[in-house]
């Protein structure tokens, strides 16, 4: 078994720890940290990366056992390529640079494992088509494909005895919808989570096209076509718009840290309220099935809650719906309800039989209108808990397999459908 070292370039982003929430036996526990960041910076992204890895180690159950070792100065990235002290690159922090750190990391032989958005403007397409070509492995952090939900959302809408197919009538609304609710100010790992300023700097971070959809169009991909067909490629695309949040100054103040607005953002700044752009909306057809895709972000997580999803799927025989909310206490409710008097509680008893080895204690509960599916607590059910499942997914590709794979197509074409749709809508 071959352990891997893991190496972390500028981790400003908090998505970069949480791929150390659990140790890996794939992975060595000395980690390497590369950062222009002078050491010790009170409030520093890599600072607030250390604390938490620290919180990691010194939790009462499943303490890790990570050592951190940083090596901040100028360049971090050439420091990088000439210490080469792993193999593994983590990526997760300024997403405007993000795909041309990942290509010389890749070009230098060394896998990159990067968080989303992989682009904040079309101009890094070529970057993103590169590191898919071949090569050392390059991989997103798609940690929605994770959640059990999910998954089984995806599983039931392809059984015909269950969903019938997407319906395209239009009598029930858009045969696809999804949407979700994200908050600025939030707790992570029962603390609150600071954000460094460039977070509000769409130009760096990516506007609401470029951010959340990467999740929402990656599951119209799974819904729609099998794994590897590279199908948005094909898809149309009728709408792209990108909408703000007002952010007052003293909410950036909570969650930066920062007592006011840096200059880069006052063109964004009126009556000390920052527009920020990071709310999308897209309207896209693929294999003959509209959708409709919004996300959104709001101040500030209320209290016992957390962000919000919504699917809703239509098909013939039946409909699916995915919420997490304040509606459902903010667990995630998975639900069908038949179609036009159709029967489908025997065909979904004899699959949820079917599916008990990957789901262990699956069920259906009848309610009003349907049933609500049952799912036990899994490895993922939470979103924090899916980064490590995502480094588990991408140390276990490295023993083996053809690459590039499918997984690097439909990520390409995943792309190749976001610069259209950043091409399209207007600037922020």
């Amino acid at each position: 078994m071959i352990q891997h070292t893991l190496v972390f370039l500028e981790p400003g982003h908090f998505h970069a720890a949480l791929t150390l929430r659990e140790r890996h036996p794939l992975a060595r526990d000395e980690v390497f940290v590369y950062t222009a960041e002078p050491p010790g910076t009170k409030g520093g992204e890599v600072r607030e990366f250390l604390d938490l890895v620290t919180a990691f180690n010194q939790r009462p159950e499943r303490p890790t056992m990570w050592r951190a070792v940083v090596r901040s100065g100028p360049e971090p990235l050439t420091r990088l390529l000439h210490d080469r002290p792993g193999d593994v690159a983590i990526l997760a922090g300024r997403n405007d640079r993000k795909m041309a750190l990942a290509r010389q990391l890749h070009d230098a032989g060394i896998h990159v494992l990067a968080d989303k958005p992989w682009m904040t403007s079309p101009t890094a397409l070529p970057d993103v088509r590169h590191v898919l070509s071949g090569g050392p492995r390059a991989m997103e952090m798609m940690t929605g494909r994770l959640s059990p939900t999910s998954r089984l959302m995806e599983r039931l809408v392809r059984e015909p005895r269950i969903f019938g197919t997407f319906d395209t009538s239009g009598e029930d609304g858009v045969p696809i919808s999804l949407s979700s609710v994200h908050h600025l100010e939030k707790l992570v790992n029962g603390v609150p989570l600071r954000r460094p300023p460039w977070f509000f700097d769409v130009r760096v971070q990516g506007n609401g096209l470029a951010d959340i959809p990467t999740h929402l169009v990656d599951q119209v991909q799974r819904l729609l076509a099998p794994p590897g067909s590279a199908a948005l490629r094909d898809a149309r695309l009728f709408t792209a718009r990108h909408e703000t949040t007002a952010v007052p100054r003293e909410l950036f103040s909570r969650v930066t840290g920062v007592e006011g607005f840096p200059a880069e953002l006052r063109s964004v700044v009126n009556d000390d309220v920052l527009a920020y752009a990071g709310n999308a909306a897209l309207e896209l057809e693929l294999r003959g099935v509209e959708v409709s895709i919004r996300s959104r972000w709001e101040p500030t997580e209320p209290t016992g809650g957390g962000d919000e999803h919504h699917a809703m799927l239509v098909g013939t025989m039946a409909s699916v719906r995915l919420q997490q909310g304040p509606a459902t206490g903010f667990r995630r409710s998975l639900t069908i309800s038949p179609r036009r008097g159709g029967q489908i509680e025997a065909a979904l008893s004899a699959v949820l039989a079917a599916w008990q080895h990957d789901f262990p204690g699956i069920a259906a509960t009848p309610i009003h209108g349907g049933f609500e599916i049952v799912v036990p607590a899994l490895p993922g059910t939470a979103h924090e808990s899916q980064f490590p499942l995502v480094l588990d997914e991408f140390l276990c590709a490295l023993e083996g397999g053809p690459w590039p794979d499918g997984g690097a197509a439909d990520t390409l074409a995943k792309y190749e459908l976001l610069a259209r749709a950043l091409s399209a809508a207007p600037t922020a």
